[in-house]
């Protein structure tokens, strides 16, 4: 089972993915009978092979949808942001389609089955992802979950996990205090208790109790909570639950001992090869994709700055161990950006930021030069984005488990950059690192791959780019 994703999470995704993936490639099938319903040689002509090129047709707009966060459990968008990612989604999966028709002529079906399929397709999706969201945000559907615990850590739960969104798959019953412990949740949220707590909870058919008393120190259950293990119920400490319902670390919750216990932190011989083997290969394709457009970047800056400017940036970086690296981008600011020696983050709007600098960065371009730190190895595709050596010694002296981040080769693409915006602030660092973590502790092969692919989101829409 994948760490990454919760089990009960993980089925109703697979569940939507696998019904979207069914609707596709049926869509496929009846625009081809709407298609060629009055010539019956050519229906049986095109029909050869339909299973095969129904499934590729699915596969590859699934892929698009992906690319876009579709089937993201923490996503958090209107409905109209909804339709706009599925529209773009299907987008990437038509210029998919032809570039796959291009490399397997055999599995092409016509241009006019493609467009009546598309539009089936984007319909019928539409349609069933809409109902089957309904459906799980029903409370009947959602795992009944109970909190052990009132006080200030329970309280994370009901102020930081207050939309929908944040809450999909789950309905918390309520907050059941312990003795001597000071209140912080709402007193409407609070539970008493008529029965002893495995006879309650098996009564009211909870399937999940969230431990998050303040002070554990003789204020469990333990007898109880052992009896609610033996029944089936799962007992699941605070920490543990925000870090897989969030898809990030709490900072204010994790203590050394959760660290060290929780597992994670995948440095086996096997995961290092593995990853080495996904850098090589995807930084040799994206280089392979990409090198006409890094001339034309090249080139604009030389035209901008002119003869004699430097194209390209090199600045130190710390990277795995704390051992700096020299990274290499496209220039994008001034030459006299930072003339006093003194690092600056960036700020929107920065001045020093050259016009052919404004696009790049928009777009990522600038980026793009990072392939070969990700060839030498001192970089991966996928981690903790690296910092300037002055960021890092002053936020690791001021943010607690900041070093963490570090124990990966820090990446070109990362978690944290899909989940939240252009980090430039103390503030911001904080909240970059517990996606950091999270990374860091449940990175695998197929979370890079998923990475990877929503990464196209963020490079389409320009998020965080400053």
């Amino acid at each position: 089972m994948l760490r990454f994703l919760h089990r009960q999470t993980m089925r109703w995704l697979l569940l939507l993915g696998l019904g979207e993936l069914l609707l596709l490639a049926a869509s496929l099938n009846l625009a081809m009978q709407l298609r060629y319903f009055r010539q019956p040689v050519e229906l049986e002509l095109f029909s050869r092979h339909m299973p095969e090129r129904s499934f590729a047709f699915a596969v590859v707009i699934l892929l698009g949808m992906v690319a876009l966060g579709q089937y993201q459990s923490h996503i958090r968008t209107s409905w109209f942001g909804q339709m706009v990612r599925q529209i773009v989604g299907f987008v990437l999966g038509g210029l998919g389609l032809f570039v796959m028709y291009y490399v397997l002529p055999q599995a092409y079906v016509g241009r006019g089955v493609l467009f009546i399929a598309l539009v089936l397709g984007f319909v019928a999706v539409a349609v069933f992802r809409t109902l089957f969201l309904r459906l799980v945000d029903a409370k009947v559907f959602q795992r009944r979950v109970l909190i052990l615990g009132a006080g200030e850590r329970a309280e994370q739960i009901h102020s930081r996990m207050r939309r929908q969104s944040d809450r999909r798959g789950f309905n918390v019953l309520g907050f059941v205090s312990r003795q001597g412990e000071v209140h912080s949740v709402p007193e409407e949220y609070l539970l008493t208790l008529d029965a002893p707590l495995h006879v309650w909870v098996q009564r009211e058919q909870v399937d999940e109790i969230v431990v998050g008393v303040d002070d554990r120190r003789g204020g469990l259950p333990m007898e109880d909570l052992l009896e609610c293990r033996q029944l089936g119920i799962a007992v699941t400490d605070l920490t543990t639950f925000f870090e897989r319902e969030s898809g990030r670390v709490q900072l204010s919750l994790t203590d050394p001992s959760w660290l060290v216990f929780s597992g994670g932190f995948d440095a086996t011989p096997l995961r290092q090869l593995s990853k080495r083997c996904f850098d090589l290969s995807i930084a040799t394709l994206v280089l392979l994709l990409t090198w006409p457009l890094m001339l034309l970047v090249a080139l604009a800056i030389r035209i901008e700055s002119g003869a004699g400017q430097p194209i390209l940036y090199r600045q130190e970086r710390v990277g795995v161990h704390g051992k700096t690296f020299h990274l290499i981008k496209f220039r994008s600011m001034r030459t006299d950006a930072e003339l006093d020696g003194v690092a600056r983050w960036a700020s929107k709007d920065d001045d020093r930021v050259t016009r052919v600098g404004r696009i790049t960065r928009k777009v990522r371009l600038d980026e793009l030069p990072q392939l070969w730190n990700v060839l030498k190895g001192e970089m991966s595709f996928i981690g903790p984005r690296p910092e300037r050596p002055q960021f890092v010694a002053d936020l690791g002296e001021k943010i607690r488990y900041y070093s963490l981040r570090h124990c990966l080769k820090p990446g070109l693409a990362g978690w944290a950059q899909l989940r939240y915006p252009y980090g430039a602030s103390e503030a911001d660092a904080v909240e970059k690192l517990k996606y950091d973590l999270y990374y860091v502790k449940n990175h695998n092969l197929l979370f890079d791959l998923l990475i990877l692919i929503q990464t196209v989101e963020v490079v389409l829409f320009g998020r965080g780019a400053r």
